[in-house]
């Protein structure tokens, strides 16, 4: 049995061969702070060899799933340097391999707020539940960021064409358009309705032979091609030269002052 890790950014239930991971930073509406990063990255290394852990079910506290990077965290590696702005967006991507490679089978429940980091975690999911109301979107361009290490994610997840058309427009959609695209597979009218959909699809995972559900995901992963290692530093790289930039201060002062940047219409 796995020693779970003390964590002060999650919520941890294990039970039934089920561990629920809740973001627990509800006053960001569960933005992904490095901590929270640090922290997922914990469990996810705890449970990775525990076969008794069958599944892993992560959703939001508070009505929202998780409104993408924190921008605390943003500000504090802009006065580091590019060398920190760099770091900060890589730990996001190597999370984000964490989730997509983990043995057991990854659902996530979909509320609120699923932006940015956010949508990342749930095209690393398994399987994604989501409520016909949750917002979702990629807002980094019109911050003046990338969303360097979600997007070869959502490309895998959705296909290039309709990830261009969301990420080049920071468009929102909800969880019908979601299931349209195919970044989610379930999608409910309220909360009921949703925690039955999960009790259904927990009752089919747990049918399914541990062992032999790990190696099976495994297989398609690789069957898939993946996102490089390589590519996932590069874009970082990236993420720093624009988070430092002109236009990345620009946006995320104006995040912050609840105004339009300079270049918007």
């Amino acid at each position: 049995m796995s020693t779970l890790p003390v964590c002060q950014t999650l919520l941890l239930e294990l039970h039934n061969g089920v561990l629920h991971i809740t973001l627990n930073r509800p006053d960001s509406r569960n933005a992904m702070s490095l901590q929270m990063v640090g922290e997922l990255r914990a469990v996810l290394t705890a449970v990775h060899e525990d076969r008794t852990v069958r599944a892993l079910v992560i959703g939001g506290a508070g009505g929202h799933f998780c409104a993408g990077g924190d921008i605390k965290d943003m500000a504090h590696a802009h006065v580091q340097g590019p060398t920190a702005c760099r770091e900060l967006n890589r730990a996001f991507g190597t999370l984000l391999q964490a989730v997509q490679h983990a043995p057991q089978v990854v659902i996530t429940v979909l509320q609120g707020a699923v932006l940015g980091g956010g949508l990342g975690l749930a095209c690393v999911s398994d399987v994604a539940l989501a409520d016909h109301q949750a917002q979702f979107g990629l807002p980094e361009t019109s911050l003046g960021l990338l969303p360097a290490q979600i997007a070869p994610f959502v490309v895998q997840r959705i296909g290039l064409t309709q990830a261009r058309r969301l990420a080049l427009t920071a468009a929102r959609f909800d969880g019908t358009q979601a299931k349209r695209i195919g970044l989610v597979h379930f999608v409910e009218h309220d909360a009921q309705a949703l925690a039955e959909r999960l009790e259904e699809v927990l009752a089919h995972v747990l049918c399914c032979a541990p062992e032999a559900n790990a190696r099976t995901k495994q297989l398609l992963l690789a069957s898939a091609g993946q996102p490089a290692d390589a590519l996932l530093d590069e874009a970082a790289g990236w993420f720093s030269d624009a988070v430092t930039g002109a236009e990345g201060v620009e946006g995320t002062q104006a995040f912050v002052q609840k105004r339009k940047p300079g270049w918007a219409l």
